[in-house]
């Protein structure tokens, strides 16, 4: 009963709809939309007329010429009219059509007038937004302006036909039945003319604003390219704000855990030397492992502090901090660094934990008795090189650290390039680009 009562409601709901249609609010709004295009819609006409009316060609040159002019005149006017239509469209229909990015100046751009003019005419969306003013969109506003035409003659004569209906039938002033004969089927293609119309002027706003999307807003590869900056921003936030999270972890254990490890520790190693005599042979052992086991703890945490971000790299830049690696390294290393100036906190940070990590795989996996680093900056990109005279056959796909090693270059996109055959030397050259 209910589900019958549900269907019933919603076929009178429809009816009512259908019925309404002509009538209703957005009808009548696509309907002003229409009358609103047509005229944005004859300014690049008058415009391209202008010339043939000023200057009527008498020659073939003069028509080339007019030609021309009347074309430029209709595409230099392209972005103000892209203008009114996306204003017109936010106004009158709600549709937002997003602006495209500024067209970017070419490398050899002179700066001047005609280097503007030339990038201008070679820029895609010139030509969109010249296909949407001087076709498409004149066609599709006169799809709806046919509709809208069809709707006014139906409602007028039916109009007109329902006056001499009661002209007849109620004050009797004419012999003549207009509703009789022929005339009954044109009232019946009115009728259907009156609700067939708004559908068609509907139909045509809806795809003038879907054309007008495509043409006038960003294009696919403008979006992707819009899509792409704003991920590699949020991506850049994203690194800086786990750098500055580091940096407090690494603070915090530092001045929190570390010291206070550092302070048992010496309290455990004053206990041995002052109670030795005192304790029984197994409080002293006791004692003994637990003053080992703090200093191995003290051992460990500042090894975690200084992998999640050195001080040293803070303080006083990479040059420092990859001279600390190599001095710990188990394996000789000869260093070379080249970096005059700093660069950014998160390519520094990169930078060493890569290092850091080759020399631990050379370490582990190469059997190297030997590892030359070389980093430099060059330009905008900081290079690093490193050269172990292991066994070799490394590959990424393996593991051992090499994908973490472009994942870390990948994180600042940066490259990372290894070779690595049998017998060595392994090679592992990585580029990461910085702000200048």
């Amino acid at each position: 009963m209910s589900s019958g009562i549900t269907h019933t409601e919603t076929r009178a709901r429809a009816l009512r709809s259908v019925l309404a249609g002509p009538w209703g609010r957005r009808a009548w709004r696509d309907l002003g939309f229409t009358v609103l295009s047509a005229g944005l819609n004859l300014l690049p006409l008058l415009v391209m007329a202008l010339p043939w009316i000023l200057f009527p060609p008498i020659s073939f040159l003069a028509v080339l010429t007019c030609a021309f002019v009347s074309v430029a005149a209709a595409v230099a006017l392209c972005p103000w009219l892209t203008v009114l239509r996306r204003g017109c469209f936010y106004e009158v229909l709600g549709v937002r059509i997003p602006k495209p990015p500024t067209i970017e100046r070419s490398p050899e751009s002179s700066g001047g007038v005609w280097s503007a003019l030339r990038d201008h005419l070679r820029s895609p969306r010139t030509w969109r937004q010249a296909c949407y003013h001087l076709v498409v969109g004149p066609a599709v506003n006169l799809l709806g302006l046919l509709g809208a035409l069809a709707w006014g003659a139906a409602l007028t004569y039916l109009a007109t036909s329902a006056v001499f209906w009661v002209l007849v039938h109620v004050f009797g002033m004419t012999e003549r039945l207009v509703w009789a004969g022929a005339e009954l089927w044109i009232v019946l293609l009115c009728a259907i003319l009156v609700y067939l119309g708004p559908w068609i002027v509907s139909v045509a706003v809806r795809v003038d604003a879907r054309a007008a999307s495509e043409l006038l807003g960003p294009s696919r590869a403008e979006q992707l390219a819009q899509r792409v900056a704003k991920l590699t921003e949020s991506r850049a936030g994203a690194l800086d704000a786990a750098d500055v999270e580091r940096r407090r972890i690494e603070r915090d254990l530092h001045d929190g855990a570390q010291q206070r490890l550092v302070s048992l520790a010496m309290n455990l190693g004053l206990a041995r030397a002052t109670l030795a005599d005192e304790l029984s042979e197994p409080a002293r052992r006791a004692l003994q492992e637990a003053h080992e086991e703090a200093k191995e703890a003290l051992t460990e945490l500042r090894e975690l502090v200084r992998g999640l971000h050195p001080v040293v790299l803070e303080d006083r830049g990479l040059d420092a901090a990859l001279s600390g690696i190599a001095a710990r390294s188990p394996v000789p290393v000869r260093l070379t660094v080249d970096v005059p100036r700093r660069v950014s906190s998160t390519v520094e940070a990169v930078g060493y934990f890569i290092v850091s990590e080759a020399l631990a795989n050379a370490n582990k996996h190469a059997r190297a008795t030997a590892v030359q680093v070389d980093v430099r900056l060059d330009g905008t990109v900081l290079r690093i090189t490193v050269t172990d005279d292991g066994i070799g056959g490394a590959q990424a796909s393996r593991g051992t650290g090499l994908t973490g090693l472009a994942q870390r270059a990948a994180s600042v996109d940066g490259s990372f390039g290894i070779s690595s055959p049998l017998g060595g030397p392994t090679t592992i050259k990585v580029d990461l680009p910085c702000e200048p």
